[in-house]
């Protein structure tokens, strides 16, 4: 299956934008964060087709996913 995945802010720091990936069907959201090099622990929100998705969340060809960073501030 192919899905997109969509990265931002400090994320995108040495890999990309946006870019579309395939997996095997069945694939879980924490596969894909896996794949990218990121760790589940520096994920603030991650979207699935513009949802709120847990890392458990199976995807489906043609999903487009969105992994943004903690954020901190004061």
């Amino acid at each position: 299956m192919r899905v997109t995945v969509n990265l931002y802010a400090t994320f995108r720091s040495g890999r990309f934008e946006q870019e579309l990936r395939d997996f095997p069907l069945g694939t879980m959201l924490r596969e894909v964060v896996a794949a990218v090099g990121i760790a589940e622990s520096e994920i603030g929100m991650s979207l699935v087709n513009g949802c709120h998705a847990p890392m458990e969340r199976a995807l489906r060809d043609g999903d487009s996913i969105y992994l943004f960073p903690l954020l901190g501030g004061g």
